[in-house]
């Protein structure tokens, strides 16, 4: 019979904010997270924990509402050709889904977004 010791590296716990700053880090990296979590010696599991708390802690609790800014009549977003519906994200992204759009897309696009 052959033993084998397996060497494991066990790490202290990180702060609270050393874990939001570990999350924020994952979420400019721009890498995809199984690439993320293997360059900074992480589990997945812990990632998604990092990234959960980050995420109740930006939210108030039980407040779900966002604000909506109307920034033109309906008659101007028709001349203009402009969609249906435009949402700007924080990091100056905008996502715009034109009249008739095809909920399925737009349900898929969600889940891409979300990972």
């Amino acid at each position: 019979m052959d033993d084998q010791a397996q060497v494991v590296e066990v790490q202290r716990r990180r702060s609270r904010a050393e874990a939001e700053q570990v999350a924020g880090e994952y979420e400019g990296s721009g890498l995809s997270r199984v690439e993320f979590c293997r360059k900074h010696g992480l589990s997945l599991a812990t990632l998604a924990r990092y990234r959960k708390r980050q995420a109740q802690g930006k939210a108030a609790p039980g407040n779900r509402w966002v604000t909506v800014e109307v920034s033109g009549s309906s008659a101007t977003l028709e001349s203009r050709g402009s969609s249906g519906l435009a949402v700007v994200l924080p990091g100056g992204r905008r996502i715009e889904i034109g009249r008739g759009f095809d909920a399925r897309t737009l349900v898929q696009l969600l889940g891409v977004l979300e990972r």
